[in-house]
């Protein structure tokens, strides 16, 4: 029988390969801080909205992502269709800088409660939309069902979202047997092992039904995605939801778990598509260039 340690290191060499995955593209120089974010149109707090887009929207990252790289391309993209955008930093662990996301989720959910306050304070609307990827697609959702974000919230737009949980391929179906592991992830990375299929924080989450009346849920997922697998895990049931296939709106669309939050211009169109649903166009290949 191979030694204990043997068998540990290939397995969590696997996991930090699959986390790895999770980061949001960064550039060749130091990722910039937060206080290096555009201020002109993305987390300008004098943004007003418009009558065409009243509702602010509220982006949030996913896992190891943070308020600024993981929006480099879809931020833009709506700020320059009008919409006043923002973006928050969460689930920050002591002395781990630039890669967030990765505290407990429930925290995190009080987090994204206190910077949806902030948002419509500053702006004075009466809700706002949230679009989240990965883990940010499906935190929001304990900020709905648990700490009054139904109330505050219009519609909720998850980009290859966690929602009940990933199996890295079913790399996730070794933990029992390792531990270790386990109790790694437990410590020092909560919202890896929140994100692990039967996790208690999703078991809680999904009780009673994935959605909450009063809000609309939009779910783009890509059966490319390696992360969160299997990715028709990541669809939503129930009233107020629609989930899209993005291959079945352009076959060739080959992004997989990063490029479909990061530079997946048919995703942003069909994010302003769940936006603005009375103004929807079309989702083609040729998206690609409006």
């Amino acid at each position: 029988m191979l030694p204990w340690s043997r068998l540990l290191r290939p397995l969590t060499a696997l996991l930090l390969t699959a986390a790895v995955a999770l980061f949001p593209a960064v550039t060749a120089t130091a990722a910039p801080a937060a206080d290096a974010r555009p201020s002109s149109g993305w987390n300008d707090f004098t943004c007003k909205p418009s009558a065409a887009h009243p509702r602010p929207v509220v982006l949030v990252h996913g896992t190891f992502g943070n308020s600024v790289d993981n929006w480099l391309g879809l931020a833009p993209y709506l700020t320059n269709r009008g919409y006043c955008v923002f973006s928050l930093d969460y689930g920050q662990l002591p002395g781990v800088p630039l890669f967030h996301g990765l505290g407990p989720v429930e925290k995190s959910a009080e987090q994204l409660a206190a910077y949806v306050d902030k948002v419509l304070t500053a702006t004075g609307a009466a809700e706002t939309d949230l679009v989240g990827h990965s883990q940010g697609g499906m935190m929001p959702r304990y900020y709905l069902r648990f700490l009054g974000g139904a109330d505050k919230v219009n519609a909720l737009v998850g980009i290859a979202p966690s929602n009940h949980g990933t199996t890295l391929s079913g790399l996730t179906r070794l933990l029992p047997h390792f531990p270790g592991v386990e109790d790694l992830l437990n410590e020092h990375t909560p919202a890896l092992a929140d994100q692990v299929v039967g996790s208690d924080v999703l078991t809680e989450l999904n009780a009673g039904g994935d959605t909450v009346p009063g809000v609309r849920y939009t779910v783009l997922a890509t059966k490319y995605d390696e992360v969160v697998t299997p990715y028709r895990s990541q669809f939503l049931d129930g009233p107020g939801v629609r989930n899209v296939l993005l291959q079945d709106l352009c076959p060739l669309d080959l992004s997989e778990h990063l490029a479909i939050g990061l530079f997946d211009r048919i995703a942003f169109h069909e994010v302003t598509n769940a936006l603005d649903p009375a103004h929807a166009t079309p989702t083609t290949c040729a998206s690609v260039f409006g």
